[in-house]
């Protein structure tokens, strides 16, 4: 089977939308649709339901969504494997895009200056679609914030994700920063929760982003306030571009590894978290 294929129907899959699949894969609508009709030829099943501007998946096409996941994870493990002069260990690591932008990066530069001889595969998904890939085998390990409570997983807490209030005015107080101008960083359910019982007075913040890397950008060109991790914006504050709002309570968060407890490479993925924190 062309893996291509799978990919293809995956990408359909999450957009439920041939043109914006396209445009994903750098493809024309039209090759997007020979392939997942070629797909379907081959397995001799309808794997989508095509109506004016709604594409829905069949129950065949539900069933395959995970079986294509772990295929091609195999398929790229077995590649890497090969490609990399035949490394003998390897692990595939997801986690979530607001952990990769404080943390995550540095921690992989870590661990391959220290284990140059492993095969890494690094991937950013949502909370949900990491623990659907934990529990399918796709994934050896992934880093969350709010980790899913399973008994088939095993969750060990990593680091602290301290969030102070910056702001892109010197001196401001807390209850201006809230104000206008102020954008809701999304940090989790946890922290929508916990900042709702800080702030419970707080207008509702016309600006949210769902990155704090986006956020720091926005606050440098159009100014504002935001929680930003305190290892993020240290260099703005000490060069006077961002500054700290005194009278604001600092959040935190813990960042947890999780990955199955019946894990075959659990020794590779221990040895590995010893470089948290960075």
């Amino acid at each position: 089977m062309d893996i291509e294929l799978l990919r293809t129907f995956l990408e359909v899959s999450r957009t439920r939308h041939f043109g914006q699949a396209a445009e994903a894969m750098s493809l024309t609508q039209a090759a997007v649709s020979a392939r997942i009709k070629s797909l379907e030829n081959l397995l001799g099943v309808r794997l989508f339901i095509r109506k004016k501007r709604d594409i829905q998946l069949t129950p065949e096409g539900n069933r395959l969504i995970s079986r294509a996941d772990r295929l091609i994870s195999e398929w790229r493990k077995i590649r890497q494997e090969i490609s990399a002069g035949g490394a003998s260990q390897q692990l595939s690591v997801g986690g979530s895009l607001r952990l990769w932008d404080v943390v995550l990066q540095q921690w992989l530069i870590r661990v391959r200056s220290a284990m140059p001889q492993i095969a890494l595969i690094a991937e950013s998904h949502t909370p949900e679609l990491l623990t659907r890939k934990l529990l399918d085998g796709v994934l050896d390990l992934a880093f969350m914030l709010e980790p899913p409570q399973l008994e088939v997983l095993q969750i060990q807490a990593v680091g602290t994700l301290s969030l102070r209030l910056v702001s892109s005015t010197a001196g401001v107080e807390l209850e201006r920063a809230l104000g206008e101008g102020y954008l809701m960083v999304d940090w989790g359910l946890t922290h929508t929760l916990q900042h709702r019982r800080l702030f419970p007075d707080a207008p509702e913040p016309q600006t949210r982003l769902a990155s704090g890397t986006l956020s720091l950008h926005y606050l440098l060109a159009l100014g504002g306030s935001a929680y930003l991790p305190e290892t993020m914006v240290k260099s703005h504050i000490d060069a006077q571009r961002l500054y700290w709002v005194d009278d604001a309570p600092t959040i935190e968060h813990r960042a947890h590894a999780v990955f199955p407890v019946r894990s075959g490479r659990k020794k590779l993925i221990e040895s590995m978290l010893e470089y948290f924190p960075v």
